[in-house]
């Protein structure tokens, strides 16, 4: 499954389908802000094996300005730092909770429909969470 959509519940909670849910079978998820209005939701693997090198700017070539140094960079390490919500997946009901911050910026509310898109990455993937375009 590559694709889902659900309501919040009363209590802004996300619920994840069965089928996806393996995926986070450590219990631990990472939601942060995406690059415009919608959320990331990383599992605590892809999220320490791929978020923290990338934003830590350790890919970055010889020769390229020092990462300290690089402005779009530190935004990109600001934007999803300062947002970011460690939670764990309620197993019994594969549900996990979104603060109001981060619903705010994606603009969700329990009137509208959250749609999941699973983002591949080099070593897992990652879901895009957001409102569907009209």
């Amino acid at each position: 499954m590559d694709y889902f959509k659900r309501k919040l519940d009363d209590k802004n909670r996300l619920t994840i389908p069965a089928e996806v849910r393996r995926e986070f079978a450590a219990g631990k998820v990472i939601l942060t802000p995406g690059f415009k209005n919608y959320l990331h939701l990383y599992t605590l693997e892809v999220w320490e094996g791929e978020m923290r090198d990338a934003l830590s700017g350790s890919w970055k070539t010889e020769g390229d300005r020092p990462a300290i140094l690089d402005e779009a960079l530190a935004d990109l390490t600001d934007r999803f730092l300062d947002g970011q919500q460690v939670t764990v997946l309620d197993q019994k009901q594969g549900r996990i909770t979104i603060d109001l911050e981060l619903l705010a910026h994606a603009g969700f509310d329990r009137t509208k429909e959250v749609v999941a898109t699973r983002i591949f990455t080099p070593t897992g993937s990652y879901w895009r969470l957001k409102t569907p375009t009209v």
